[in-house]
């Protein structure tokens, strides 16, 4: 869930107590929320060094508090309300046929006599960056921009237009730049630089105007700087475009509704009219909440309570949900506001009952039924082999599933192809790029950051890789393998030949030579050219499960090439074996039994 930063004297303010980060982080738990950091100590330190330093934050999940006062039942419910301007006529946005190629969904709404201070200012802001960043997908799917009512006139167009037929001032700029130069200049922006492959490729970019052709904004990468809101703003119109249409209702429900409570005339929102190009029109925002029912048998069936009805429908109000009872008595009637967007099933309903009652308050016993886990037998496996390499001296290790692009490959001498690595599609950072599909970057990595450790070094990971697979229902699989890496001033390819050895041995697989197809079952090592490693010192495992069959790569060893090791920033030499384990699944069968 994503992360806020709320000024502490203000939300102890807002809820009426001031708390020690202990007694907070508690009502944090028992909200179902996680505070992730306090820098009061942070500040402190740095005013007493005499440091410029901002006032104490808390860092905590979205929401923060409202709901929480709700929850302490300082507050109800509030009550959203949708008023039409004075004038009775809504504002219009009429949509162009156009926008269907590029981003089709809009949809706006506006607060009136709207009231900021630097902090709910500062609030506004950071709920819009973290919007995009997770519902919207990093804008891809959802953007939102915001304007000053005061500073442009209705009616609106949103329109798909060329490039170098769209030119205006962008924020925080001085002069005119057309489209296309836009995405020159911002290139070089950290932030904006994110979202310019969103739109680049298209033919048409979305441009929204006022009456008098005024760019308010080009969605999802910049507003105009004619329209900008300020501490000064006191109307505020919000424009929210998108690709998936579900989402569009859920963010603008959330900017409006969230902030509703700034207006003079608290929790109401001015509505607007979208106007289509066929001739049909809708009004946005929906506030309307949606009615669904749950059961007090299957709440206290699920949560081991035995609770009336009575207390469920208080537990659910302190979430922010209206219960009210029916006349069937194992039937609640839930209004859940349009500010929960989360709640989709019955178990989402008892989800929030058990949190309100209280986790460590639920009764705690034991099942009726007396069942024996069973492990997988890859697991079994793997553990078996963890042993095993922990009693030759090896130290195990737990590197990141995730990895670089360039650590999976270019930095191992591998060639990306496309179809191998499972690619995340919105990384935070270029260190997660990937999901591994070899073990030994990661024993590579560790051995970089512990480089002051004594000579040798030996680690392993047995663990798995990813791969992708058409012909899998997730398109993916995972693969259980082990890996070791030994680095000292020699490279040691004995030692990991070594450690193959021991855990074939283990395995009650026996070596045979790779020039005798009579041998009926058995592994056997072979040269190999492999730019992992270094050349004529390289050698690929295979195994052989049965007489007459077809002879299995299942890994390779070797000294590692310098490059690798220079791109890993490693100065000793290394080896390295990498194996994998599914295949020797049946073939401990008869060691799992003497076990027991």
């Amino acid at each position: 869930m994503p992360t806020v930063s709320v000024d502490k004297a203000d939300l102890f303010e807002r809820l009426g107590k001031s708390y020690t980060t202990e007694e907070f982080d508690e009502l944090c738990f028992e909200f179902g929320l996680e505070l992730d950091e306090d820098t009061t100590e942070e500040v402190e330190a740095n005013i007493k060094k005499g440091l410029p330093a901002e006032r104490p934050q808390l860092k905590i999940e979205i929401p923060a508090n409202r709901a929480m006062r709700i929850f302490l039942q300082k507050d109800k419910n509030p009550l959203y309300r949708l008023v039409p301007p004075k004038s009775g006529q809504l504002l219009v946005m009429n949509v162009s046929l156009d926008t269907a190629r590029i981003r089709p969904y809009f949809a706006g709404a506006i607060l009136r006599n709207i009231r900021f201070t630097p902090r709910s200012y500062a609030s506004f802001i950071d709920l819009q960056d973290k919007l995009h960043q997770n519902i919207g997908r990093r804008r891809q799917l959802v953007s939102i921009g915001t304007h000053d009512l005061d500073t442009i006139e209705a009616p609106f167009r949103y329109e798909a237009r060329p490039p170098k037929d769209i030119k205006f001032v962008p924020l925080n700029k001085s002069q005119a730049y057309d489209a296309s130069e836009l995405m020159t200049i911002y290139e070089g922006d950290r932030q904006l630089s994110k979202f310019l492959h969103i739109i680049r490729d298209s033919p048409v970019y979305p441009i929204i105007y006022d009456k008098h052709d005024r760019v308010l904004s080009m969605p999802p990468i910049i507003n105009s700087e004619h329209s900008k809101i300020t501490l000064n703003t006191r109307n505020v119109f919000i424009d929210v475009t998108a690709t998936d249409e579900t989402k569009l209702a859920i963010v603008v429900n959330m900017v409006a509704l969230m902030f509703s409570e700034y207006c003079e005339d608290k929790f109401t929102i001015e509505p607007v009219r979208i106007v289509f190009p066929d001739g049909t029109s809708r009004v946005t925002p929906d506030i309307s909440s949606r009615v669904t029912s749950a059961r007090v048998s299957y709440i206290n069936g699920c949560t081991g309570l035995s609770l009336p009805s009575s207390q469920i429908i208080t537990l659910l109000n302190r979430m922010s949900l209206s219960a009210t009872a029916t006349s069937k008595p194992d039937e609640l009637t839930v209004e859940l506001p349009p500010t929960r967007p989360d709640i989709l099933h019955e178990c989402d309903i008892m989800e929030d009952a058990a949190i309100a009652y209280g986790f460590n308050n639920l009764p705690k016993t034991f099942p009726a039924t007396n069942t024996v886990a069973q492990p997988l037998a890859v697991s079994k496996l793997s553990d078996l082999i963890r042993n095993e390499c922990a009693q030759a001296g090896w130290v195990e290790v737990l590197p990141l599933i995730l990895c670089s692009r360039d650590e999976n490959f270019a930095w191992m001498n591998r060639k990306d192809d496309g179809t191998t690595a499972v690619v995340l599609a919105n990384p935070k950072t270029a260190e997660y790029q990937v999901v591994r599909t070899s073990l030994i970057p990661g024993l590579l990595k560790t051995i970089r950051e512990n480089r002051s450790h004594p000579l040798p070094i030996r680690i392993f990971e047995s663990s798995d890789v990813v791969v992708k697979d058409p012909s899998q229902e997730r398109q993916a699989r995972n693969i259980r393998r082990v890996a070791a890496v030994w680095c000292n001033k020699t490279a040691g390819f004995e030692v990991v030949h070594g450690l193959l050895d021991r855990l074939m041995a283990i395995l009650e697989i026996p070596r045979i030579s790779s020039g005798n197809p009579k041998a009926e079952y058995g592994y056997y090592i072979q040269e190999v050219a492999d730019a992992t490693f270094f050349p004529g010192r390289a050698a690929t495992v295979y195994y052989r499960p049965k007489a007459a069959s077809r002879d299995v790569n299942v890994g390779t060893l070797g000294i590692l090439h310098p490059t690798v090791l220079e791109n890993f920033d490693i100065g000793y030499p290394c080896s390295a074996l990498e194996l994998e384990l599914e295949l020797f699944k049946k073939e401990v069968v008869s060691v799992w039994e003497d076990e027991a």
